[in-house]
């Protein structure tokens, strides 16, 4: 599968406008994530857009007009990636709260030191009973801000599942934060990321593609 991510910073009054435009296009993907962000995202945007492709050709017959929106002057910044994979489930149920983490790893970081952040980020679904769906993709195309390395996506039981036992849990802070701490030697995520998340309507169907694991 391909996936187009985008965090589009829109001021309030023109917010739902931009929305009926970005869901217009959205409709021709066959998975589709056209929301605003919830209180407590990071550098998310106050728009988050996920589509989902059986191909980039797919996405690519479709990106003049997501452009197209993309370039209004309501728009003042924008922020993302498209990278390819398959979300895994974890849960029976396809969750409530989409989330998703760009991050930059730094050009000079070693590959096996890259490998070993991979899986403990990847190890966090073991831990974390609040996940229902996950992927960790490499980016393919960054946009914005950084030059995107990882998109790291999650389906979540609700949004207290994400702010609490997510963010919250001893693999999360104790493990994983290492990586991201400039106080710490580990680091290897030295510039800003996203943290975004939103309500995972029922019509995203993001949990119809999850295989079992």
């Amino acid at each position: 599968m391909y996936s187009v991510t985008r965090l589009l910073d829109v001021p309030e009054p023109e917010r739902e406008r931009i929305i009926a435009n970005l869901r217009a296009i959205a409709v021709r993907a066959p998975h589709s994530i056209v929301q605003p962000t919830m209180p407590g995202s990071r550098n998310g945007g106050d728009i988050l857009v996920h589509l989902r492709f059986a191909s980039e050709r797919q996405w690519r017959c479709s990106e003049t007009e997501f452009a197209a929106v993309a370039a209004d002057d309501a728009v003042t910044r924008i922020n993302g990636a498209n990278y390819s994979g398959t979300p895994i489930r974890t849960h029976p149920t396809g969750g409530t709260v989409y989330r998703t983490l760009l991050l930059r790893v730094s050009p000079d970081t070693a590959t096996e030191t890259t490998a070993r952040f991979e899986d403990e980020l990847r190890s966090m679904r073991r831990y974390v009973k609040t996940i229902t769906g996950w992927q960790l993709s490499r980016v393919e195309e960054a946009v914005g801000a950084s030059a995107w390395t990882h998109v790291f996506e999650q389906t979540f039981t609700g949004v207290d599942g994400l702010m609490g036992p997510y963010l919250m849990h001893p693999i999360h802070w104790a493990v994983v934060d290492r990586w991201f701490d400039p106080e710490c030697p580990d680091v290897i995520v030295r510039d800003g990321i996203c943290h975004s998340f939103c309500a995972l309507p029922r019509t995203a169907n993001w949990g119809d593609l999850l295989s079992a694991q």
